[in-house]
């Protein structure tokens, strides 16, 4: 393991974390405010080198998501009082909520006549597209979203996106929902 600490502008946080996971498996990724600078940070993690450009696991990708049904309300509070039609956090946590309630779905086998399986993929499809025809405010590692990996893949591209997309917040408040 390899221990890393990075300074670098708040604003830049996201791209900081999502350049280092193109080579690093990062866990305990941590943030401090720079104490004489407010506009600067401190990023901490832990690392090991990649060994291959794989998908990530359900686990790694949700291992500090909130709670689903946490997840759930922000969407509802989201969708009530929405203005921007391009939001692609709504997208992005939308897409891995829906994910993890097929997960569970996949173990317990299927509930009704429209699989949570089948709603996993079609809010997946959305993000690749949202992802392809947006400002690229996506993380793209390994995986662009108009690579055929992902095409292939679109539960797989939405663990990779809110893996990194959660990298890049810092640490949340445990969760007492699953």
């Amino acid at each position: 393991m390899i221990e890393i600490s990075v300074t670098c502008d708040n604003t830049d946080r996201g791209l900081v974390v999502a350049s280092l996971l193109q080579g690093f498996a990062l866990s305990d990724v941590q943030h401090s405010v720079h104490t004489s600078e407010s506009k600067r940070v401190h990023l901490y993690a832990t690392a090991a080198p990649l060994a291959s450009a794989a998908w990530p696991t359900p686990d790694e990708a949700y291992a500090d998501a909130p709670g689903v049904l946490d997840e759930i309300g922000w969407l509802t509070r989201t969708a009530a009082d929405w203005h921007d039609q391009n939001d692609r956090e709504y997208y992005l946590r939308k897409a891995a909520a829906y994910d993890r309630i097929a997960l569970h779905e996949e173990r317990n086998g299927p509930s009704g006549c429209e699989t949570e399986t089948e709603v996993a993929e079609a809010t997946a499809f959305y993000l690749l597209d949202h992802d392809r025809d947006g400002d690229g405010n996506h993380g793209g590692y390994p995986y662009e979203p108009d690579h055929p990996a992902a095409e292939d893949n679109p539960r797989g591209y939405v663990r990779q996106e809110y893996a990194l997309w959660r990298a890049a917040q810092g640490p949340t408040p445990q969760h007492t929902h699953s």
